[in-house]
């Protein structure tokens, strides 16, 4: 399959590829992008039966290896050899994936409010289940309290997108976060990396996913942003984009494409 990918700035200029979170698209990061293209190409994809990409075919489970796999396929059309990259929750995971599969191509990582593992296997598997059978409206349902603070009013967007969601599409990323665990392997990333964790993120906390991350990919920086929950990017766009265009004004002004 083909994932969606739109393209944003100006065509000559170092590329940054954007990854969205489960059930979101890339509208995702519409926050960030008045800045980013300002200096950057940036590329937005959206997962597996989310948005405008095709939901998963037949054979086995879906990896985030799989999916970082397809991302490179959308860049090798587009004719991108060398890029960074900031991801989200899954896009984060898919980030850190390609930092380990394709460490020449990935210049700058960025691993927004995401973990080398997310919890036990077995809660994702109960979740694609229960999107296999009754569609993706209980998770929409309870989305926004996990997604951002109680005191957050701007999740109705967002939301929307999880409930456009096609449920194999949400399914199918269900199953590739029960089987990812990149812990013993952050080691071996290379790549320049910025974690930026929410401060009152639920599903992946600063303590046990965005420390792990900073403590074991070598060179890593955290940022902590207050007031924020998972969509950190979302909640609390100053800071966060701050962040980013700080680390890839640091490690990513090279070649384009």
């Amino acid at each position: 399959m083909t994932l969606y990918c739109q393209a944003d700035g100006p065509g000559d200029a170092p590329v940054v590829v954007l990854g969205p979170s489960l059930g979101t698209t890339t509208g995702l990061w519409a926050p960030q992008l008045p800045a980013l293209t300002e200096r950057w190409r940036v590329l937005r994809y959206d997962l597996p039966g989310h948005g405008q990409s095709p939901p998963p075919g037949g054979g086995g489970p879906l990896t985030v290896g799989d999916l970082a796999a397809q991302v490179l396929e959308v860049l090798d059309a587009e004719g991108v050899t060398r890029f960074a990259y900031a991801g989200v929750s899954l896009g984060g995971a898919v980030g850190a994936e390609l930092a380990l599969a394709a460490p020449d191509r990935v210049a700058s990582l960025v691993l927004c409010c995401t973990s080398p593992r997310f919890g036990p296997p077995e809660s994702w598997r109960e979740r694609a289940a229960l999107v296999r059978r009754e569609g993706v409206g209980p998770v929409a349902d309870t989305a926004a309290g996990r997604w951002f603070t109680p005191g957050f009013t701007g999740a109705d967007p967002y939301v929307a997108m999880l409930r456009a969601t096609d449920p194999a599409g949400y399914a199918a990323c269900c199953d590739a976060l029960a089987a990812f665990d990149a812990t013993d392997r952050l080691a071996r990333i290379t790549a320049p990396t910025l974690v930026v964790a929410g401060a009152e993120d639920a599903p992946t906390p600063p303590a046990g996913h965005g420390d792990v991350l900073a403590d074991r990919i070598p060179g890593a920086q955290l940022v902590v942003v207050d007031g924020a929950g998972h969509l950190a990017n979302v909640e609390r766009p100053g800071p966060v984009t701050d962040a980013i265009v700080s680390h890839l004004d640091r490690t990513w002004k090279g070649a384009p494409a």
